[in-house]
């Protein structure tokens, strides 16, 4: 890791780690339900531990960014739900039927350490989960945002994506192809945290637009990266096993059209990413701030 990237990941931990000790806090008043088994209950505590919190950070940071606060209810369930929704779909991809890996955060994943049978459960106990925290809350947003975070779960969106990434469907070839799935694997969800966020801060619907605009680019730029770390990185620095994409055959940037090429699409977009907030003004500098910091994570 260069000194550069270094200094861009401590600056990283620094922005997200106010909405990190926030979400954590959350989560850990509303994930177990009383009359959880003990044992399901343990199996999906370990299940949600962990990670950067980036998109619950991104459903507050677009809160903020149009008048919201942190603290506002409602805004702290979304961001519980948005995370609960992201561990569940960890769990089920490292399941050996779906990517087969065996490292997720630095820790064996659910199906290592609990079985594949609980580790199915209790990525479906977040699931429902993650819409239980929305639907408790007795205000009419709360269904259009548990129809926000369906929809870009759900078969048009995160599940279509990886189906597609995993060549269980149909879906174009080349350049598209690639976009089809990221846009869904990755970015759906990203660009939902983003939406539930400006939605509880009120944003009117031009502001909401140049937010889902930029969670869009945001996302398949995060990909991107991702996709190149895959190639480039570490099992230490990224707490999960690396070259998994081309051992399985996956279509990615890095495999069609090469490194530096890849790298630049996604410098690309994360400008792109930035350009959309323009309307914001000073508001949208920490979603800016933080597109920034995720490009400079290490290739």
């Amino acid at each position: 890791m260069s000194d550069k990237t270094r200094e861009q990941s401590t600056a990283l931990g620094r922005l997200l780690e106010p909405y990190g000790r926030q979400v954590e806090k959350d989560i850990g008043q509303w994930l177990i339900e009383p009359d959880a088994p003990a044992e399901l209950a343990e199996a999906v505590k370990y299940c949600a531990v962990g990670g950067k919190r980036l998109r619950p950070a991104i459903a507050f940071m677009s809160a903020e960014a149009v008048g919201g606060r942190m603290g506002d209810e409602l805004t702290r369930r979304c961001a519980v739900a948005v995370e609960l929704v992201h561990c569940y779909s960890l769990v089920h991809d490292d399941l050996p039927a779906m990517d087969n890996d065996e490292l997720r955060r630095g820790l064996p994943t659910a199906h290592v350490k609990f079985g594949q049978a609980m580790a199915i459960l209790a990525g479906d106990a977040m699931l429902t989960r993650a819409f239980g925290v929305l639907g408790e809350y007795p205000e009419p947003r709360a269904g259009l945002l548990a129809a926000e975070l369906s929809w870009a779960a759900g078969q048009a969106g995160m599940i279509a994506g990886q189906a597609a990434d995993m060549n269980l469907c149909k879906f174009p070839a080349g350049a598209d192809g690639l976009r089809y799935i990221h846009l869904r694997k990755t970015a759906a969800i990203i660009r939902a945290a983003a939406r539930m966020g400006a939605i509880c801060g009120g944003a009117n619907p031009s502001t909401l637009d140049s937010v889902s605009d930029f969670a869009e680019a945001l996302g398949l730029a995060f990909q991107i990266y991702d996709d190149l770390l895959d190639v480039t990185g570490d099992a230490a620095s990224t707490g999960k096993n690396v070259g998994k994409d081309a051992r399985a055959g996956k279509r990615t940037h890095a495999a069609e059209i090469g490194l530096a090429a890849a790298g630049k699409a996604a410098d690309d977009l994360t400008a792109r990413a930035v350009e959309s907030l323009a309307p914001l003004g000073q508001a949208g500098r920490r979603l800016a701030e933080l597109a920034g910091l995720l490009s400079g994570r290490d290739r």
